[in-house]
Parts: structure tokens; C-alpha cells; sequence
């Protein structure tokens, strides 16, 4: 017979790794260090087969949440802000200035997470998200623009909007 935790595993990767490979991709731009996030996460999910067998716990979620965590970990590290393979040390200075700080790596990390999450959702609902939100409208003068009743576009953000925080929850985001 087959190991329980092996099988587990395989489940795991059978499951969700081509997805959370495509995360890791957006998030790092990098083919190999995907892979590497990849691997990552499900070594911790082995070394952790209690949180991921939770039946009240997303282990999408939890695998999300850790490969996230690991990239925002590692953009913070001092090795990743000093690698810059220069040695003239006039080049590092200007380098170091350029480099992200931890803010910005975070915003630019969300605003991916954000972006994925929107593409997820129905015309309809990212149009009024948009017009709300990034825009500023009010329901009157989307429902203007869109030619739709008001009421109809308060019934969209609402279901846009729980369709999102679903979306986020699935990739892993907590806040």
C-alpha cells in the first residue's frame, strides 16, 4: 500500500502546482525561481501535513499564503538587495539607491495579486469595479455610463466584490 503522506503529496502537487507555479511566475518574472517556490512549498507542506489535511482550512490557500510569504521574504533580504554581480563599488552605491525598498515590493506584489484577482472576474463586474473604485464614480454616473439601472450596478459591485475577496482568499491573501 501506498504512504499516506506520499500520497498527500501527490494530491498536493496534482492539484495545485501548475497554478501556484503561475503565481510564482507573476510574482518573481523568473522561469527557474518559480520552480524554486514551487519546491519550496511543498517541502514545507510535507514537513506540515497537519495544516494542509485541515478539512477547515484551504491547503490552496495555505500553499498561496507560504509561496507569497517566501518571495516577500526573500525581496526583503539583505542578499537580494546586495546581489547586483558589480564590483565597481560606485555601480552598487548608484544600485542600492534604485533598489525597491520592502513598500514597494509589497505594493508591486499586491498590485499583481489585485490585478489576477480582477482578471477573474465577468465583464460586467471588473466595469463597474473599475469605475467604483479605481475611478472614484458614483453608482449614478456608472449606471449613466453603462446604461444600466442604478440599483443594477449596487447589485454588481456587491457580487463583484465578494467574488474578488473570494479570489484574493484563493491566492492566498489574508487581509
Amino acid at each position: 500500500m501506498d504512504d499516506p503522506e506520499a500520497a498527500m503529496m501527490r494530491v498536493l502537487y496534482d492539484e495545485h502546482a501548475a497554478a501556484l507555479w503561475r503565481y510564482a511566475l507573476r510574482l518573481t518574472g523568473d522561469r527557474a525561481r518559480a520552480e524554486d517556490v514551487v519546491q519550496e512549498t511543498l517541502l514545507r507542506a510535507w514537513r506540515h501535513p497537519d495544516v494542509t489535511a485541515d478539512t477547515d482550512r484551504s491547503a490552496r490557500a495555505w500553499l498561496f499564503t507560504v509561496a507569497r510569504n517566501m518571495i516577500i521574504d526573500e525581496r526583503r533580504s539583505a542578499r537580494f538587495r546586495n546581489e547586483t554581480g558589480v564590483s565597481d563599488p560606485e555601480l552598487v552605491a548608484e544600485h542600492s539607491k534604485a533598489a525597491a525598498t520592502p513598500d514597494k515590493v509589497d505594493n508591486a506584489l499586491d498590485r499583481i495579486l489585485l490585478t489576477t484577482a480582477m482578471s477573474q472576474l465577468s465583464d460586467e463586474h471588473r466595469a463597474v469595479v473599475r469605475r467604483a473604485y479605481y475611478q472614484g464614480w458614483t453608482t449614478g454616473q456608472i449606471a449613466d455610463d453603462l446604461q444600466i439601472p442604478e440599483g443594477t450596478v449596487k447589485s454588481r459591485l456587491h457580487y463583484a466584490v465578494r467574488a474578488l475577496r473570494l479570489n484574493l482568499q484563493e491566492m492566498g491573501v489574508t487581509r
